[in-house]
Parts: C-alpha cells; structure tokens; sequence
C-alpha cells in the first residue's frame, strides 16, 4: 500500500503535467486516507476544477476554506466553482472573501464583479 505521501506526490507530478484525470486518482485516496489535510483536498480540488468537475472541486475547496477561512485561494477556487455550476450568488460570498483578503489580486475582482453582475447585485 501507497503511503499518503506518495500518493500525494504522484498526484502532484500528474497535474503539474497537466494530466487531470489520472491526478484525481491518487489525490483522491491520499484525501480518502487523510480527509483534515487542506494541502491534499486543495491539490484534489485543482486536479478536479482542471478536469471540468466543478460540483466536486466546489466540495472540496469548500472543506479547505471550512478549515482555514483566510485561505484566500480556495475562497477564489470555490467561488469560480460556483461560477461555473451557474451558481453566481453562493459565488459572490467566497469571491468577496477573497478579494477582501488579497484586494491586491486584479483577477479577484474581475470574477467578484462577474458574479455581481450575473447573480443581478448581491
């Protein structure tokens, strides 16, 4: 058997490959292993969000903010889940979180103001 480590950089190596598909699967028994590792269900959620799987991506940057709610890129990451679910108004609370933590981040507001927008003013 893979220990988590393992799995997680195999994992790691797959999606810096860009090869989404196959990453979701040791990220996702490396986080089925150690479900309260933010580093893991963050990773997860990128090899899922690159992949098309908004819904489930959405999942688990949602248990990373959960855990660390100034994580301020899986705020982004799940608000841009969200986004692309069609879900624009539950995408304007972590978006805003987001920008309020890195108000710096041009590309924060730009998707902050795009959920605004289509969720008509929230």
């Amino acid at each position: 058997m893979e220990s988590v480590y393992d799995l997680y950089q195999r994992g790691c190596e797959l999606l810096d490959h860009g090869d989404y598909q196959a990453a979701i699967v040791p990220l996702s028994k490396a986080r089925d292993l150690e479900p309260e590792k933010a580093s893991i269900r963050e990773t997860l959620g990128r090899a899922l969000f690159h992949a098309r799987y908004y819904a489930r991506a959405a999942i688990e940057f949602h248990a990373v903010a959960d855990r660390a709610p100034t994580n301020d890129y899986a705020l982004f990451c799940l608000g841009r889940s969200m986004q692309l679910l069609g879900r624009h108004r539950e995408a304007c609370q972590p978006l805003a979180l987001a920008c309020s933590l890195r108000p710096e981040r041009e590309d924060y507001r730009l998707y902050r103001d795009r959920a605004r927008r289509d969720a008509h003013g929230c």
